[in-house]
């Protein structure tokens, strides 16, 4: 079961909170932000309907006020799963919906840490069941004491297994100390010295703590020897060893899993549960600001973020996934101020949207190109770091070229619209075309691209004043009321350099109208440029030579 979409209105912080459009494919739910943005109070909505499902908690005044935003407000949950199924919850309507499975969702508090074993005989966590979750915090702010009971439990498993099947020695340690030491091998690494492994697991018995054993190198010790960050992955573990085959078609929602992890094991943490431990039919929905949980979901298909930081949620908020690829989301885990350090002794250029990987493919030295999502947000972080930037040409005249080079020495615009005109261009299609040992006639290209381009001008002039409102050059304080920051508002200045660019428009010289020329949305239909990839067309010496000479030009 997976979610697509949920609202919660007057749910603790949240007025009207709508997060849309989770696709399907998503396993991996992560949800980024700055302590105290929302996250939690989200998992909230999810532990409330947990409780309404399973029928255990009194829904008394005291339990509608924790969760209720202000006074006398209405509070609603509704989520939307992938199946069209809806559950909606509200004040007047919180008893268990029918043919709702009790195992819908399983969730864990970040207040799970067991800095050593108390209990020395079995049963010391009363009488539990399992199947019900009902040794679970009712709320998200409660401290969840479930690690020992798994303890128990998974040494229950072990003994039926044993005393009850046929299965070997080997074949109980493949189902049940094997994944975990494969968990523990692909987190924390395979080097003999420092590779961690689980050897035994004894409850308590006999007036004694459970006897949980690992080894580190060539020592033996107890698990209360174990770093935070090790504990914190064995607990999780055994925590769905002994509770994962109850919820095979459920949503997890587990808050703060990347807890006392550097940043490379928050990474194979985060891989390693998504991939290995969570089943294809459900999703995990996990908090965080790390960047490992961050670079991870950015990179996989399987998983998508949903921000939540610097936002008013007094308001009406809608949350869609991130774009993939989007710089910005790492700024969650590190912030500008700290990029100098990440990049020492690189050249960091900002580039638009996914244009990162048509630069990248050039493979300069010690280079490196970040995605921002679009021209102004690139100029913005010019703006606002030390860092280079590369826009489009867009609907830019020489002479608007020339004023923005001298007042933003940090930014860099291309030659012509965007760099698809570079991929497109006839000097280009002819090295790939000879590459491919394909006939290519250049001069028939440039008269078809003409032409095209003819049958398209009037449209594309017709806007071009009102496009070039938009562009973001100039806007600060200073130029207020100056002829540069009217080159860009509905004035006479705007209308003299659009008619520049109409005179490029109008020419049938190549290189004068093709730096004017959309190729990205136009004269797409030309034969010359079907079936090819964008990223081939990136590979030729022309390509990477062009962008080379660009980047090699003084701003």
């Amino acid at each position: 079961m997976k979610i697509s979409k949920i609202q919660l209105i007057n749910f603790k912080r949240f007025t009207d909170l709508q997060i849309l459009d989770v696709p399907e494919s998503a396993k991996l739910v992560l949800l980024i932000g700055s302590n105290g943005s929302g996250k939690s109070s989200l998992f909230d909505s999810f532990g409330f309907v947990n409780n309404v499902i399973k029928n255990d908690v009194a829904f008394n005044e005291e339990f509608w006020s924790y969760f209720t935003k202000g006074d006398n407000n209405k509070v609603k949950v509704a989520i939307t799963f992938n199946d069209n199924t809806e559950l909606i919850l509200d004040n007047s309507n919180y008893w268990p919906p029918e043919n709702l499975k009790s195992n819908l969702f399983y969730g864990r508090t970040s207040f799970r840490q067991i800095p050593k074993l108390t209990r020395k005989s079995l049963g010391q966590g009363g009488r539990i069941n399992f199947e019900k979750d009902s040794d679970r915090p009712k709320l998200f702010i409660e401290k969840d004491n479930r690690f020992e009971n798994d303890i128990e439990k998974i040494t229950e498993i072990i003994l039926k297994e044993i005393f009850r099947s046929d299965n070997s020695k080997e074949q109980v340690k493949e189902r049940y100390i094997n994944p975990i030491n494969d968990a523990l091998k692909n987190i924390f690494g395979d080097e003999v010295n420092t590779r961690l492994e689980l050897l035994e697991i004894i409850p308590p018995l006999e007036g004694k703590v459970a006897q949980i054993t690992f080894r580190k190198g060539s020592s033996e010790f107890h698990y209360n020897y174990l770093s935070a960050g090790e504990k914190e992955v064995f607990n999780l573990f055994v925590n769905l060893l002994s509770r994962g085959s109850l919820y095979q078609d459920s949503v997890y929602f587990l808050d703060e899993i990347d807890l006392h992890l550097n940043t490379k094991l928050q990474f194979n943490l985060i891989k390693e549960l998504t991939e290995n431990w969570i089943p294809d039919n459900c999703q995990l929905w996990t908090a965080s600001h790390s960047l490992g949980f961050i670079d991870y979901a950015n990179k996989s298909e399987s998983a998508i973020l949903i921000d939540f930081d610097s936002l008013d949620f007094d308001v009406p908020v809608v949350l869609t996934p991130e774009p993939k690829d989007n710089s910005d989301v790492y700024d969650i885990a590190v912030g500008k101020e700290f990029l100098p350090v990440l990049f020492k002794d690189l050249e960091v250029f900002f580039v638009e949207n996914k244009d990162k990987e048509y630069y990248a493919t050039i493979g300069i030295e010690r280079t490196v190109f970040i995605s921002a999502n679009n021209r102004n947000s690139v100029y913005h972080k010019v703006r606002s770091t030390e860092y280079k930037g590369i826009v489009d040409r867009d609907f830019l005249s020489d002479s608007d070229i020339s004023e923005i080079k001298n007042q933003y020495d940090r930014l860099y615009i291309l030659g012509y619209y965007s760099i698809e005109n570079y991929m497109y261009h006839p000097d280009n299609l002819e090295e790939y075309y000879t590459s491919e040992k394909i006939a290519f006639n250049k001069n028939n290209y440039i008269k078809d691209l003409t032409k095209a381009k003819n049958e398209v001008k009037q449209s594309i002039i017709l806007d071009l004043i009102t496009t070039r409102l938009g562009y973001p050059y100039f806007t600060e304080p200073e130029y207020n009321g100056k002829p540069n920051q009217n080159r860009f508002k509905n004035k006479s200045e705007n209308k003299a350099q659009a008619a520049e660019i109409s005179k490029y428009l109008d020419s049938d010289d190549l290189e004068t109208f093709y730096k004017a020329l959309p190729m990205k949305t136009y004269c797409t239909g030309l034969l010359q440029r079907q079936n090819i990839a964008k990223s081939d067309l990136t590979k030729t010496n022309w390509f990477q030579k062009q962008i080379e000479n660009l980047l090699a030009t003084e701003v």
